[in-house]
């Protein structure tokens, strides 16, 4: 690319992050990263009506704890700042009054309720109200007044609202807008049934769509990658390219995010309805104090959410599936996106997390284990790790170590009655208590010394493994599970074994 990529990130701050919004926010950050760009983060929050607080300090923390930190933004490197556009409203009214002066907007000055009885109108006729071309000049606005009742509306205070003029041609004909965006190809809107948008209100706040293209422009944004919600508002944002005589960034509309169902975009209901996350840290409502779960609490790796995360609505095109963040980096191609909706599957993300599971540092794992468990408080923590070693390959959270391995830390109280049944037989009691004497004269306590000689034993008297493995495994955990039993003898210790066979010999 012979121009410096820029790409931003442009959330409101008005609740908790979605996933949704992670995803855009990682394929802006993949597309910056894989041409030496900048990824840039803007707060717009104009609309301060519906700002929450907490809601921006969420967002900076969630790209964080993704590891796709932006490089400029709040309070970071503010190369283009301010970066809250709340903080740059001084700046807007100049460019809505630019357009004025070019004939490209217009003062208007129409009442809520006089645009609501033409709606009425409307309806009644079986139509739809649009303030456009066809009647602009009937409704009032700079338009339609003469330059003497414009100013005697403005020097008396009144409401007003400033509307871009959609665009006719020299003849007054109706033309269209054209693009190609990036994951879309050719995309094309007719000028005649786009509506003339407010941009600008008396009360000095700029709406999105002006404050939008003003802060891209002076930001120098290459590129503008979003949700294909923001599609209907493409043609207006070219005009305005148009109209200011401005560079036009290239678009890149990314596919929604569906439902498991495959119906319909994700929503935080589908998430409490089926019992999985929709945002990627915890958030607690500071109005209702409702707490909504998070991917990081709900024990994820943000490798794997990011892993995740990459893959609705993007491939790389083989069957490889497993990606650190560099190589996603490397791979990314937003040509590579597709066009139509990417089902949310929640059990995929297990899977993906199992697989970043097994990646993780044991001593890692035992210190988030022994954080999770008042029972570990005293154990050693390289033990938990070495029992978290043998344990790991069935776990996809580390909230699933405790009912892998709670024998390791404590004797089993019960025995699964099933099991119990299986395992036991007459003569059972004499061969664990043989089990004991072979235990106990044991000088070599390793896993492998202790397997050889019991396995030995069992074959030279011809006892079936079945009948001495299963009910050993049952003194020691409780039910017919766990990692290999000669690694549990080792760990748990000689005395602990001993003590924990003739447990069982006495209560079953």
């Amino acid at each position: 690319m012979t121009k410096d990529v820029r790409v931003r990130f442009a959330p409101s701050p008005t609740g908790p992050l979605h996933i949704g919004g992670v995803r855009t926010a990682l394929f802006n950050y993949l597309f910056a990263k894989k041409h030496n760009g900048t990824f840039i983060l803007r707060i717009e929050d104009t609309d301060q009506n519906r700002y929450v607080e907490g809601a921006e300090k969420y967002i900076i923390d969630a790209l964080n704890w993704c590891g796709i930190p932006f490089d400029e933004g709040v309070d970071k490197n503010e190369k283009f700042g301010p970066y809250r556009q709340s903080e740059r409203k001084h700046l807007y009214k100049q460019y809505a009054e630019e357009l004025i002066a070019k004939g490209k907007a217009y003062y208007a000055f129409d009442t809520a309720e006089s645009l609501d009885v033409h709606r009425k109108d409307h309806e009644e006729k079986g139509k739809t109200f649009i303030y456009n071309w066809h009647n602009r000049l009937k409704l009032s606005n700079s338009l339609s007044l003469s330059a003497e009742e414009v100013k005697a509306k403005l020097d008396a205070g009144e409401d007003y609202v400033i509307r871009f003029k959609m665009h006719e041609t020299e003849n007054g004909a109706h033309g269209t807008i054209s693009t190609t965006d990036i994951i879309r190809g050719h995309v094309s809107f007719k000028t005649e049934v786009l509506d003339d948008k407010v941009l600008f209100k008396s009360d000095g706040m700029p709406t999105y769509h002006l404050a939008n293209i003003v802060d891209d422009h002076l930001m120098e944004i290459s590129h503008v990658i979003r949700g294909e919600e923001w599609l209907p508002s493409l043609p207006l944002h070219i005009a305005l390219y148009q109209a200011f005589g401005w560079t036009i960034p290239e678009f890149a509309h990314l596919p929604l995010i569906l439902k498991p169902t495959g119906k319909g975009k994700l929503s935080k209901r589908d998430g409490d309805k089926l019992g999985f996350p929709v945002f990627p840290l915890e958030w607690t409502d500071p109005k209702t104090n409702e707490v909504s779960r998070g991917y990081k609490e709900d024990g994820y790796f943000a490798e794997s959410v990011v892993n995740f995360l990459a893959f609705l609505g993007w491939n790389p095109g083989t069957e490889q599936e497993i990606f650190s963040l560099d190589a996603l980096i490397e791979a990314f191609d937003l040509e590579r996106v597709n066009k139509a909706g990417a089902r949310f599957d929640p059990d995929k993300i297990k899977w993906f997390n199992h697989h970043y599971m097994q990646e993780q540092f044991n001593e890692d794992l035992a210190q988030a284990f022994k954080a999770q468990r008042s029972e570990l408080a005293d154990i050693d923590v390289n033990y938990i790790a070495m029992v978290i070693d043998l344990v790991k390959e069935r776990a996809t959270f580390v909230s699933d170590f405790w009912n892998l391995s709670h024998y390791f830390f404590t004797a089993p109280t019960e025995y699964d009655a099933k099991a119990s049944k299986k395992a036991f037989k007459d003569g059972t009691k004499d061969i664990l208590t043989q089990v004991i004497s072979i235990i106990e004269a044991n000088e070599d306590f390793t896993a492998e010394a202790l397997q050889k000689e019991i396995k030995g034993w069992i074959t030279s008297n011809e006892i079936g493994f079945g009948q001495v493995m299963m009910p050993l495994r049952l003194a020691l955990v409780g039910a017919l599970q766990g990692p290999d039993v000669f690694d549990i003898i080792y760990m748990i210790g000689k005395a602990e074994t001993i003590k924990r066979i003739q447990n069982v010999i006495s209560t079953l």
